[in-house]
């Protein structure tokens, strides 16, 4: 059933139920069809609205109209916003029924336009997944600008769910929606802050979390199970959606409906993962972006993946993405293999590693660490990496930040990161 329809049947048969609920307000489902149909042609409707309050009403207005909506970070500036939209160009010949900005994280963002079936695909099996109630509340705390975030809200406006959506940055608007909220779908670093609250002692009546965006650490899945949440981890990207799934803490398989494929390079340890599903995104809005096809309905956006493990071939590694791969003498070193040894450092909150160019071996490994200058022991943190991590592997160059620069959904924002090593704007301890 297409979600406007979803939201029609809703408001006759509960028109005074809760559609959204921020930390200052509610939204009924009523609300969502009161006003007049703007005929949009098809085309995109930006939306830049950082109220939820005020831009769920509008994002229902634009399906509505057949239109397709662009939820943009309330974050960007004006200009911001408009230089993004300038360089879009007109659409393509393709139907869409969403577009999605992508996390920007390697550079510019994209908009990836979908068929509301690439989505809708997928709804009975985060149905099953989630053990999806009548009554559940689910909390999105990432922008709705996010992928993540839009098609959480995408399947509860078909489910007839209620979504919790913070108005405000801060401690205090999560605190108060955990009170209602029954599941929580967000990143690793959205559900950290969320577990903080916690062990601080917030109330709660959260029984799952749902988490995409990045890997899912074993530590921060058992503090979830700890405070009595069930963790189910997924792997994908704006352009693939949903790859693979992990119901259990024992790795990634792949999600419902999903086929992998792995291309090795002679004499490589890692592959490029290539993905055929229903649930694969129209294209972009505008030239470049990620996604490659190939015959066969296969698409990739350059995730590397290990190589299959006879042992257990079902299963996926995803080991980052293939153009943030550092080159170091003769030796590839994938950022996402270091971070994670750099994560289990005694007082390490999270860690970003890059490669500075160096003559005769091409880059070194350097790290960004995210830490209280308190607690930092290079000493020992460099002792670790020597038992943790290969000659190559080990960070050359180490930097101290109080945040990571991120995007709007929580991911590490790689460009900002080089424009930080560019300008030599961060902190170095050695």
């Amino acid at each position: 059933m297409p979600i406007v329809d979803a939201v029609l049947d809703r408001a006759i048969a509960r028109p005074d139920s809760v559609a959204l609920a921020t930390e200052s307000g509610r939204v009924r489902w009523a609300d969502l069809v009161v006003g007049d149909e703007i005929d949009h042609g098809a085309g995109v409707v930006p939306l830049h609205d950082g109220d939820p309050l005020v831009l769920l009403p509008r994002l229902v207005s634009a399906l509505r109209g057949g239109g397709v909506p662009l939820v943009l970070d309330h974050r960007w500036t004006a200009e911001h916003v408009a230089a993004v939209l300038a360089g879009l160009g007109p659409p393509p010949p393709m139907r869409a029924a969403w577009a999605a900005v992508s996390s920007g994280s390697t550079g510019r963002p994209r908009v990836v336009l979908r068929e509301e079936r690439s989505w809708s695909a997928s709804f009975a099996a985060v149905d099953e997944l989630l053990e999806l109630r009548s009554d559940d509340r689910v909390l999105l705390p990432t922008p709705l600008s996010s992928s993540i975030a839009l098609f959480g809200l995408a399947h509860a406006l078909s489910r007839g769910i209620t979504v919790l959506a913070p108005a405000r940055a801060g401690d205090a608007a999560l605190r108060a929606l955990l009170l209602e909220a029954t599941i929580v779908h967000t990143t690793p670093i959205v559900l950290r802050r969320v577990l903080d609250l916690l062990d601080a002692g917030a109330a709660h009546r959260l029984r799952l979390a749902f988490v995409g965006g990045a890997e899912l650490d074993d530590a921060q899945r058992a503090r979830a199970i700890g405070h009595g949440l069930r963790v189910v981890g997924y792997y994908g990207a704006a352009e693939l959606s949903f790859v693979a799934v992990d119901r259990d803490g024992r790795g990634l398989r792949a999600f419902p409906g999903v086929e992998f494929r792995r291309e090795q390079s002679p004499g490589g340890d890692i592959a490029r993962l290539w993905v055929r599903s229903p649930y694969l995104a129209s294209g972009y809005l505008g030239a470049g972006g990620a996604l490659e096809r190939s015959p066969g309905r296969w698409a990739t956006v350059g995730d590397l993946v290990d190589p299959v493990d006879a042992s257990d071939p079902g299963r996926i590694v995803v080991r980052g993405r293939g153009d943030a791969a550092i080159l170091t003498a003769a030796a590839t070193v994938i950022p996402d293999d270091v971070e994670r040894v750099l994560r289990s450092l005694p007082g390490v909150r999270d860690a970003a590693v890059f490669g500075e160019p160096a003559a005769r071996v091409g880059a070194l490994v350097s790290a960004l660490i995210e830490a209280d200058p308190a607690v930092v022991d290079l000493v020992a943190w460099r002792a670790e990496c020597r038992r943790l991590l290969a000659p190559a592997q080990r960070p050359r160059h180490w930097y101290l930040t109080a945040a990571l620069p991120r995007t709007a959904a929580g991911k590490v924002a790689r460009a900002e990161l080089e424009r930080l090593r560019a300008e030599t704007a961060m902190e170095r301890l050695g």
